[in-house]
């Protein structure tokens, strides 16, 4: 009786078939030879055929030598049987691979892993920034909303969906204590823009990075430098959007030129406006909310991905909020 078998798309966005099947695919074939697969590559994705109990393993095998390539890793035919060895016990390989071998939604393979949705909201995230040209993430803290976006551009800047990426946070101290720090304007307003090169570090080689801040693929900017820009295939994510005022946000989104997409990301429960009435992340929800190409997305304590007291802390402190105002206490039960 032939067994059951199932086709998938596996991506392989930005890596090198060469380096990663080896030449004439030499790797591609022993991954078939022992898999019993047929495997097929299309561009930015693979197409498998392989027995429903074999694709695990079969995954697994290939984003372990994902990793070994985005590593820099040269790969060879020991390496490959020795993953092949390990794909016959339930232990998942280096590269953190979940255990349901499940890819389908990585957004982006970094030197030390991959990025890829880790709850619910994020999935839903994920997927309306595919399906829209605006997206507005609003959340609390550790959700993961600007890790997410920035991966996401990068994906669209590696894919040449976008020509440049501009990375934009308000720079809410910019008045007068700001002034009161040491240094010229940039050494000021830079630990506002930090988290920003944070995740850029994270997800792009140090000498590549370099040279696109240097050649402007990349721009990370404070939000007021973006007034009077028109941005022509370019990938924004306005970032900590809550501390905006109306006309800011206005401004950003106005900015937007042909073939360009945005992102906007913001907490509406750590606003730092003087009236917190006044954010311009809280006031775009009932303007923008009917329009088509444009998608509001909420994400909850239950999509935090930092420490698990993250979760706890941002309950316990909506519990003290709703009590403090006389609320009912919306958080109980999750």
């Amino acid at each position: 009786m032939a067994e059951n078998k199932i086709k998938k798309k596996i991506p392989i966005p930005g890596i090198d078939e060469v380096k990663l099947f080896g030449p004439r695919d030499k790797y591609l074939r022993m991954l078939e030879d022992s898999l019993d697969a047929s495997i097929v590559p299309r561009g930015s994705e693979l197409s498998v055929e392989v027995a429903e109990d074999k694709v695990d393993a079969l995954e697994k095998v290939i984003y372990e030598m994902i990793m070994m390539v985005t590593r820099e890793q040269p790969i060879s035919q020991k390496d490959v049987d020795t993953l092949l060895d390990v794909t016959g016990t339930n232990d998942v390989p280096a590269s953190g691979v979940a255990s349901d071998g499940s890819a389908d939604s990585v957004i982006l393979y970094k030197k030390d892993g991959f990025v890829k949705p880790k709850s619910k909201g994020q999935v839903d995230f994920h997927a309306a920034c595919l399906a829209n040209d605006i997206v507005f993430a609003i959340g609390p803290a550790g959700t993961g909303k600007t890790f997410l976006a920035v991966a996401i551009a990068v994906a669209a800047l590696r894919d040449k969906m976008v020509n440049r990426i501009v990375l934009t946070r308000p720079a809410v101290e910019a008045g007068e204590r700001l002034g009161f720090l040491p240094g010229d304007f940039r050494e000021k307003i830079d630990p506002y823009l930090r988290p920003l090169y944070d995740a850029l570090h994270d997800m792009i080689p140090g000498d590549k990075l370099k040279r696109y801040l240097e050649s402007g693929v990349i721009e990370i900017v404070p939000l007021a430098y973006m007034r009077g820009r028109t941005l022509n295939d370019a990938f924004v994510i306005l970032d900590e959007a809550q501390n905006t005022s109306f006309n800011q946000m206005k401004m950003f989104l106005t900015r937007l030129g042909m073939n360009s997409r945005a992102i906007v990301t913001g907490d509406v429960t750590q606003i730092d406006l003087a009236d917190s009435e006044a954010s311009g992340l809280v006031q775009i929800q009932d303007i923008l909310n009917d329009i088509e190409g444009i998608k509001f997305c909420y994400l909850t304590d239950r999509d935090v991905v930092r420490h698990r007291l993250v979760r706890e802390i941002i309950k316990a402190y909506d519990h003290f909020e709703n009590k403090s105002n006389g609320n009912p206490d919306i958080t109980a039960g999750g």
